[in-house]
């Protein structure tokens, strides 16, 4: 499904409200828009409150995301060779 938007003079588009209705969008949420391949691509997104994190969460998500010594020695390697 594909409509044509007019793009205001101060950049802005007016979702329809069928497309609105499909994703579940309501006043005052966000979307996230990014350039893919060339193309204008919109999704909803989640905002979540910072005080839900808790301090655990927060310690847990970090050590998660931690690369090992090998792992981060090839993201540099390879950055390092690009350059």
């Amino acid at each position: 499904m594909s409509q044509n938007l007019p793009i205001s003079k101060k950049g802005q588009i007016t979702l329809p409200a069928d497309l609105r209705k499909r994703l579940g969008l309501k006043a005052r949420d966000t979307v996230i828009a990014e350039v893919r391949k060339g193309e204008l691509v919109l999704r909803p997104s989640t905002a979540l409150e910072v005080e839900t994190y808790s301090e655990e969460n927060i310690a847990r998500w970090d050590e998660q995301d931690r690369l090992d010594g090998q792992t981060r020695q090839k993201i540099v390697e390879k950055l390092e060779s690009k350059s």
